[in-house]
């Protein structure tokens, strides 16, 4: 185990859980739909930032099955990620409990930042459509994702998108689900939530990683190389020079013509 990425990855996520989740059980009354959402689509870009060159920021269950799938990281790796972020998941919502707790006639059970159908959508949403609404909502992000990588790790303007990205998914499902598209972001509000949180959590633990697969799937129609693959032919390919040399200034093999420059003409 690479204790570094485990750690960001567990970090990472509790502090997405706190403060994104938190904007929504904190604040939600004062900056409604739109202010939740860039709460959640800045957070993650800082946290990408911060995080993106040592585990590649997943903090998403979902995310890290897509990268497993494109052939990103192996199942190891894979599964250690998956652990960090479920356990950050819950430190997080247990830090968000603790300090709700501390604000006068706030309610907690059966609320708390969780994802619902039905009664617990605000527009009524039944389970079907909230499934349905949370595959396609992980798709759009899982994609992003994969589009602006390379490899593993998000680098330079990456983070930007990838926040971006998580900042329209959560205006569209806000009103739907209160927007999951993350099973550790909805495992440890619902812990704390109980009631009707518990029982429709399967809906927000199994929907997001249907998305992430269906990503990875699509992600692999439309690039037809590996990760990385079309850059490393073209860095070890050898191509003709202006004059007829091939790169690092060898001549074509002996027995064929070499071409000449216009010196030689």
């Amino acid at each position: 185990m690479e204790t570094r990425t485990v750690v960001s990855e567990f970090t990472g996520t509790a502090l997405l859980v706190l403060f994104g989740v938190g904007s929504l059980v904190l604040a939600g009354d004062y900056i409604n739909a739109v202010g939740i959402s860039l709460a959640f689509g800045f957070i993650l870009i800082a946290l990408a930032y911060a995080f993106g060159r040592i585990s590649g920021c997943h903090i998403n269950p979902a995310v890290t099955l897509g990268m497993l799938l494109a052939g990103r990281i192996d199942i190891r790796r894979a599964a250690e990620y998956w652990v960090a972020q479920l356990v950050g998941g819950i430190v997080g919502a247990a830090v968000l409990f603790l300090l709700a707790k501390q604000v006068p006639r706030l309610r907690t059970d059966d609320a708390f930042g969780s994802n619902g159908y039905g009664g617990r959508s605000p527009v009524g949403l039944g389970a079907g459509g909230a499934f349905l609404a949370e595959v396609l909502l992980t798709f759009l992000l899982v994609f992003v994702f994969l589009m602006v990588t390379q490899q593993v790790t998000l680098a330079g303007i990456e983070p930007v998108p990838v926040g971006l990205a998580l900042a329209a998914v959560n205006l569209v499902g806000i009103p739907l689900t209160w927007t999951s598209v993350n099973p550790a972001r909805s495992l440890g509000p619902a812990l704390f939530a109980g009631g009707g949180a518990l029982s429709q959590l399967w809906v927000f633990l199994i929907a997001p990683l249907v998305g992430g697969v269906l990503a990875a799937v699509v992600h692999r129609f439309t690039h037809l190389h590996p990760a990385g693959q079309a850059e490393e032919e073209q860095a070890t390919e050898p191509r003709p020079g202006p004059w007829g040399r091939m790169r690092g200034g060898h001549r074509p093999e002996a027995g064929g013509p070499e071409a000449k420059g216009p010196e030689a003409a």
